[in-house]
């Protein structure tokens, strides 16, 4: 899939998906790879539960897709909850502009309405947007397509791009089967059932 793609690459800027394996960042690749953007991964391993099955699905969803993956590990030996952590995406975005080489650079994740997080909001993305523009002077936009799309529409676009669900991970307690009580695998079960 990668070779055909190559040829007809969107120019404009080169985007790095934050891609934690789940539904909503490989939706976010999938996004930028249907426009022909030249799209990169990164995974970062901070620590959390789930860090090695949900490395094995980004894995997963690079080599399917023919999409480059970088691996970042940065383990503080602390052990993290389920649901929100504080300070992670800001983290994730932090660790994409210490890894990242090229300028300029599009930072994707893929959070999306509904979520009851700060760092799932608009006025997270517009507060990082403007500490990002002091390191890069405007080289990087930090981005989330599905802002304002809720987790259906996400499903959807899923559906319709032919997405590999099955190769994505979604349950925060890091089993190599769901749990089935984290937020996560409540909102993929609710997925499955629309």
């Amino acid at each position: 899939m990668r070779n055909a793609r190559a040829q007809n690459r969107n120019s404009t800027m080169p985007v790095d998906v934050l891609l934690s394996g789940g539904i909503d960042s490989a939706a976010a690749m999938a996004f930028y790879l249907r426009q022909d953007f030249d799209v990169k991964a990164l995974f970062v391993d901070f620590g959390q539960a789930a860090a090695k099955q949900e490395l094995g699905a980004a894995r997963s969803l690079c080599n399917y897709y023919g999409a480059p993956l970088s691996v970042l590990t940065a383990k503080c030996g602390r052990s993290f909850p389920t649901g929100e952590i504080s300070g992670r995406n800001a983290f994730l975005i932090f660790a994409a502009i210490l890894v990242g080489k090229r300028r300029p650079l599009i930072v994707a994740m893929g959070i999306h309405e509904g979520a009851p997080y700060y760092d799932c909001s608009g006025r997270f993305l517009k507060g990082i947007q403007t500490i990002v523009d002091g390191y890069a002077d405007g080289s990087i936009k930090i981005a989330a397509p599905f802002l304002k799309w809720n987790k259906p529409m996400i499903w959807q676009f899923c559906k319709e791009s032919k997405l590999p669900i099955d190769m994505t991970y979604s349950c925060e307690k890091g089993g190599t089967s769901p749990c089935g009580t984290c937020l996560s695998c409540k909102d993929r079960e609710a997925l499955y059932a629309l």
